[in-house]
C-alpha cells in the first residue's frame, strides 16, 4: 500500500481542521503529495430571465470555495495543491477526484454531532466507506485541536479470514513506512452473566483468538499481539491503552467488491468506539 499521494478533503469549521491535520501529519512523516479538495454542489443551468439568477450563485459558489480553501492554506502553507471539485455528494465528489488524481488515500474528519474523540458518519464517510478504490482514513472530533506530534503505533483489529491476512502485509508496510511498531488486536465479545457452557465455549474461543494472533505474528519481528474482551465493542477497546498517536487499521469486509472499501458491521463499531485515528482498507484478493 502507497501514501506518495494524500487527498484530504476539507469543509469549513472544526472538522475540516481535524481531517487536514491529519492528512499534515501523515504528509509529513511520509513526505506525501498532498491535494486539499472542496466538493461543492454544480451550479444550475436554466434558460432565459433566470440566467442572472444562475451567475449571481456560480459566483457565490466560486467565493465559498475560495474562502474555504484560503482557510485550508493557512493550516496547510503553499506546500500543498487546492482543488474545487463540482459534484452532487461529497463523498461520491471524493471518490471521483480521488480516481482523477491518483491518490492513495483519502482523509476526512468525522461528521457533525459525534461526541469529542470520537469519530461520526455522516454522509461523506458513508459513501466512501462504501465504494472507494483507495484506503479511508478518518480523524476523530477534536483532532485537529492538538494534534500528537508524530504516528507512534498501528493497530490492525484483526481477524482470522482472507481480508485480514492480506491486510497485516499492508500494516506491516505501513508501520515500517510510518517507523512505528505494530500491533495486532482481536475483539472477543461476551455477554455479562453466562452458564457454565457459555463460559467454556468464551474460553475455547480467547484461545483460539490467541492462537490465530501468534500465527498471523508469526515471522514478523517487534509485532505484539492482544485479545481485548467486553460485553460489547466499545468496551473492549476500553480494556487496553491507546498511545496519543496511535492510529487503528481496519480490513473492509469480506463481503464487499474486490479493491473497494466496504465496511462491515465490526468495523463499523470499531469506528464509532475508537479514540484515534481510523483507516479503512479496501478488500484485496
Amino acid at each position: 500500500m502507497k501514501l506518495d499521494n494524500v487527498l484530504a478533503g476539507y469543509v469549513a469549521g472544526p472538522r475540516g481542521r481535524d481531517g487536514l491535520c491529519l492528512a499534515l501529519l501523515l504528509r509529513e512523516r511520509v513526505h506525501a503529495r498532498l491535494t486539499v479538495a472542496t466538493v461543492q454542489p454544480p451550479a444550475w443551468s436554466a434558460p432565459g430571465p433566470s440566467k442572472a439568477e444562475e451567475s449571481a450563485w456560480r459566483a457565490y459558489l466560486r467565493e465559498q470555495a475560495a474562502a474555504m480553501l484560503d482557510q485550508a492554506r493557512e493550516l496547510a502553507g503553499d506546500d500543498a495543491e487546492y482543488v474545487t471539485h463540482p459534484y452532487r455528494g461529497s463523498g461520491r465528489g471524493l471518490l471521483e477526484l480521488a480516481r482523477r488524481s491518483g491518490a492513495d488515500v483519502v482523509v476526512i474528519g468525522s461528521a457533525p454531532g459525534g461526541g469529542k474523540g470520537r469519530i461520526a458518519l455522516g454522509s461523506t464517510a458513508d459513501q466512501l466507506l462504501h465504494a472507494s478504490s483507495v484506503p479511508v482514513l478518518l480523524a476523530p472530533r477534536g483532532f485537529g485541536d492538538d494534534p500528537p506530534p508524530a504516528f507512534e503505533r498501528l493497530t490492525l483489529a484483526y481477524r482470522r479470514g482472507p481480508g485480514c491476512d492480506a491486510a497485516i502485509k499492508d500494516a506491516a508496510h505501513t508501520a515500517a513506512v510510518l517507523d512505528v511498531p505494530l500491533r495486532l488486536v482481536t475483539l472477543v465479545v461476551s455477554p455479562g452473566r453466562r452458564r457454565k457452557i457459555e463460559k467454556d465455549m468464551l474460553g475455547r474461543l480467547r484461545d483460539q483468538a490467541a492462537a490465530d494472533l501468534r500465527a498471523a505474528a508469526r515471522g514478523r519481528s517487534s509485532v505484539d499481539v492482544e485479545v481485548l474482551e467486553g460485553r460489547n465493542v466499545a468496551q473492549a477497546l476500553g480494556t487496553t491503552t491507546w498511545l496519543r498517536g496511535e492510529m487503528i487499521i481496519c480490513a473492509s469486509s469480506d463481503t464487499g467488491p474486490l479493491r473497494r472499501v466496504f465496511l462491515g458491521d465490526t468495523s463499523i463499531k470499531i469506528v464509532k468506539a475508537a479514540t484515534c485515528p481510523v483507516m479503512i482498507l479496501t478488500r484485496q484478493p
